[in-house]
């Protein structure tokens, strides 16, 4: 005779829809104290695009304004065929490319510089972090009268000291003259991001390197430089966001005279001077296309940034 097992009893399933239901409740309390602060950036930034958008596709002049009508993409058009406009974007480039080079270059000799151990690091690195603090009009102003003033400044002072040509800077270099007060201003935020690039490179191969006999100048170039890559990509793209939109140093130092004029100068030219409400919205819409452009590639080299930091980690 054989004895029959019973299977036990399958235990009871919770069902998945109150799980799922739990997870979303815990999902909105951890995303519900964001919300205003979402509310408020879309209200700020998203709404005035929009209204700037359609505001582009208009033939709108507000010194005639009951002779408003839709225009399609003729402001566009008009961006990118209008000699004028076409000039400021090139200065705009030569702008933006001048003062990024620059800036990396003097910041990558400071931040080699205090990367190394000396009396008085911190105090030097204070001094030279201190140009980008300074408010970008206030800037302006203090190299437009404190330096380039040909009356009282201090570059003709010295060159007067040494007995040297005393020469208008602005009228004479008006664009090195707006890239110079640029990169004045901009060199400290590319140190920074070099310095972190500096701190992070793997000590124990430098240490093999110089064991093997490498020199400074070949740890340089063959550790250094590939290790910094990523950062210098980042500080140039970043640099290049913040630049193309400059507009306090250009209206300060020369009110977009002299071949200064770049694009976000040209736009203000328009809405304010001109009065043209749709053709200066289109050539803002242009202006934040080619930044988010610009921010898309620096998001990349910040994304890849983490995922070595995570590997090596």
């Amino acid at each position: 005779m054989t004895a029959t097992t019973t299977a036990p009893p399958a235990a009871p399933q919770t069902p998945a829809a109150p799980r799922r239901s739990s997870a979303r409740l815990r999902a909105w309390a951890t995303r519900a104290p964001l919300l205003p602060a979402l509310i408020f950036m879309i209200v700020v930034t998203q709404l005035p695009f929009v209204a700037t958008l359609v505001i582009s596709f208009l033939d709108w002049n507000s010194l005639y304004p009951d002779a408003r009508h839709f225009a399609g993409f003729a402001n566009y058009q008009e961006v990118l065929t209008d000699p004028a406009l076409r000039k400021s974007v090139w200065t705009t480039v030569l702008l933006t490319a001048g003062v990024v080079l620059a800036s990396l270059v003097i910041g990558l000799l400071l931040a080699l510089l205090l990367d190394r151990r000396f009396r008085g690091r911190g105090i030097v690195r204070t001094l030279l972090i201190a140009p980008f603090l300074v408010v970008p009009v206030a800037a302006a102003l203090l190299w437009k009268h404190v330096l380039y003033n040909p009356e009282y400044g201090l570059l003709n002072g010295l060159l007067h000291y040494v007995g040297g040509p005393q020469p208008d800077w602005i009228s004479g270099t008006p664009l090195l003259a707006v890239q110079a007060a640029l990169v004045w201003q901009w060199t400290p935020f590319m140190m920074l991001i070099l310095l972190a690039g500096l701190q992070s490179r793997d000590q124990q191969q430098i240490e093999a390197a110089r064991v093997d006999g490498a020199s400074d100048w070949q740890i340089f170039v063959h550790i250094t430089l590939p290790h910094l890559r990523r950062y210098l990509e980042l500080g140039a793209l970043l640099g290049s966001i913040y630049i193309v939109q400059n507009f306090d140093a250009v209206f300060t130092l020369t009110s977009g005279g002299l071949g200064t004029a770049n694009l976000p100068y040209t736009v203000y030219q328009t809405f304010y001077q001109a009065h043209e409400n749709g053709l200066a919205s289109a050539a803002g819409v242009l202006v934040v296309i080619g930044s988010i452009v610009i921010a898309t590639f620096a998001l990349r080299v910040v994304s890849s940034l983490f995922r070595e930091e995570v590997s090596r980690a």
